[in-house]
């Protein structure tokens, strides 16, 4: 069995709608727990608790002198909401480390295509410390691209493709639905010491996590819902 978390937000109908419908198709081999996303309202406490700072640009394009990373500006309506998303991530790393055990992560709107049992063993043994969920097709930039570089690859754990420039950071599709074990969890955590608060899918990259992986066979898909960050 594995633990796998909802970061979802309370008194939100859309967002508790939306993991009730992921509830309905959890695997017979996982134990789905609520957690209670981060708001806009709690960023200010948590951000000086762990002396993190946003360090990602709201327009434009601009060079990460430390990394060599482009980082480009995500649609974002409320900044706040998206510095709340990333601490509702980094609080999930945190409970890894702690759990010191593989974890799955999800955001509300995932929502699992079948209800077989996770290869957890073969998570485990894979290597990789982060490995993506998501199917790609339409959850993503340049999806095509990137679900084909999977397709084509000849075993069921991948790394994470590449499908653009190499200073573009490439993460997996959505970053909706993850499986990270707590050396990935840990790594997450002393990135964003390191680099600052990223959007997840921009510091959870391929050049800054080497083992970052790919499940070749897609266990969960982005339901069509209304953004609760980027509007």
């Amino acid at each position: 069995m594995i633990d796998c978390y909802v970061i979802c937000i309370l008194d939100n109908p859309l967002s508790e709608a939306s993991a009730a419908r992921l509830a309905e198709t959890i695997p017979s081999n996982a134990i789905l727990h609520s957690f209670d996303a981060i708001t806009p309202k709690r960023i200010g406490a948590r951000s000086k608790r762990f002396q993190l700072v946003w360090n990602y640009p709201w327009s434009g394009s601009e060079i990460d002198l430390q990394s060599g990373l482009k980082k480009t500006a995500y649609p974002t309506a409320v900044k706040e909401k998206r510095i709340a998303c990333f601490l509702s991530h980094h609080s999930l790393w945190e409970q890894c480390v702690r759990l010191q055990k593989p974890i799955i992560i999800h955001e509300h709107d995932a929502r699992y295509i079948n209800e077989d049992p996770l290869p957890l063993e073969m998570w485990e043994k894979s290597g990789f410390d982060i490995i993506g969920l998501n199917d790609p097709r339409g959850a993503t930039r340049r999806w095509l691209d990137y679900h084909n570089a999977v397709a084509q690859a000849p075993h069921e754990i991948v790394r994470a493709p590449w499908i653009d420039e190499q200073t573009v950071p490439q993460g997996i599709a959505g970053n909706s639905s993850y499986w990270i074990n707590p050396k990935g969890a840990q790594l997450m955590l002393d990135l964003t010491k390191e680099y600052g608060m990223w959007p997840n899918d921009a510091l959870m990259c391929r050049q800054l996590v080497s083992k970052l992986g790919q499940s070749r066979r897609y266990w969960t898909y982005v339901q069509s819902m209304e953004s609760t960050t980027s509007l």
